[in-house]
């Protein structure tokens, strides 16, 4: 049986960001009707046609959008093959695709990088920001090598080395009753106007199960959500409602952006941990946990 190559999947992954033979072939280095020829060979192993040839462009038929995300996957456990196996015995040399969460990174990393960089000089750290869900996604697909996310999350299929436990901190306007108390109670953050992060953010589920409350009816028209940590400091600043905010953006200053108090929940554990996270088996393990290390002593 013959096998698709791995400059084929290469010519159909150029072709679905470029939209054409051209762009692609030009991307690729090679000249168009190699390209083209290639993925005619790529249709013919397939037995099945894996794009549409319009005036607008090139547009992929079905076989070939779940050949895609099969050649995304191949390729990219090609190119870890390779950094392997000239890193062999260096972790944290060369290519490393790190995911951050958007309520990790602009607090971790302004410190961390400095200090990868100083530690690690030949170290090509490529960053992508995104919800938990999709960082996920892209590490499970090989899109990325690592993730730095929060649990609890489900973990399957992924290894794990812990980081830090991060505190959830009550989020008040400043003149609000419990602004005087020394701790808050959970109980009065959901008779008030509770703003929360919108769904997807780990954040949100982490607060609430932390607390053991529930989320805002979606039927409330009169609740809010945020976009992010900054958006949500300011909405409880202008009097909107109460929130949390993890104690590592408290930290960095976040909370000084607004005219809020901050107060440690009264609740047990109200914790979320931070990891840094690798497919299970993945060779970039040791990647992982000296990540992991380095970031823990910061």
């Amino acid at each position: 049986m013959s096998l698709p190559t791995l400059r084929q999947l290469q010519y159909l992954k150029l072709l679905a960001e470029h939209g054409s033979f051209g762009r692609a072939a030009e991307a690729a280095h090679v000249t168009q009707p190699t390209l083209s020829a290639g993925v005619q060979e790529l249709e013919k192993v397939l037995g099945a046609s894996v794009v549409d040839r319009a005036r607008s462009g090139v547009i992929l038929t079905a076989v070939g959008e779940a050949a895609l995300a099969r050649a995304r996957t191949i390729l990219n456990e090609a190119e870890e093959l390779v950094q392997d196996a000239r890193n062999v015995g260096q972790p944290l040399t060369g290519r490393v695709r790190l995911g951050v969460i958007p309520t990790i990174a602009p607090f971790l990393l302004p410190k961390a990088l400095p200090l990868l960089r100083a530690r690690f000089p030949k170290l090509r750290l490529f960053l992508r920001e995104d919800l938990t869900h999709r960082l996920i996604a892209a590490l499970k697909a090989g899109q990325l090598d690592a993730a730095l996310i929060a649990l609890p999350y489900d973990m399957s299929g992924l290894a794990y080395a812990h980081v830090s436990d991060d505190e959830l901190l009550a989020a008040l306007p400043a003149d609000h009753p419990l602004a005087a108390e020394k701790e808050a109670p959970p109980s009065a953050l959901e008779s008030g106007d509770l703003i929360l992060l919108e769904d997807g953010h780990c954040l949100r589920d982490h607060a609430l199960a932390a607390c053991g409350l529930r989320p805002p009816r979606a039927s409330d028209e009169e609740s809010f959500a945020a976009t992010s940590l900054p958006t949500l400091v300011q909405m409880v600043g202008s009097g909107l409602g109460v929130s949390f905010v993890p104690a590592m953006a408290v930290e960095a200053g976040l909370a000084k952006t607004a005219d809020i108090a901050v107060r440690p929940l009264k609740a047990d554990h109200p914790t979320r941990e931070i990891v840094v996270a690798w497919r299970a088996g993945s060779s970039r393990a040791a990647d992982g946990r000296l990540l992991a290390e380095v970031l823990r002593a910061i």
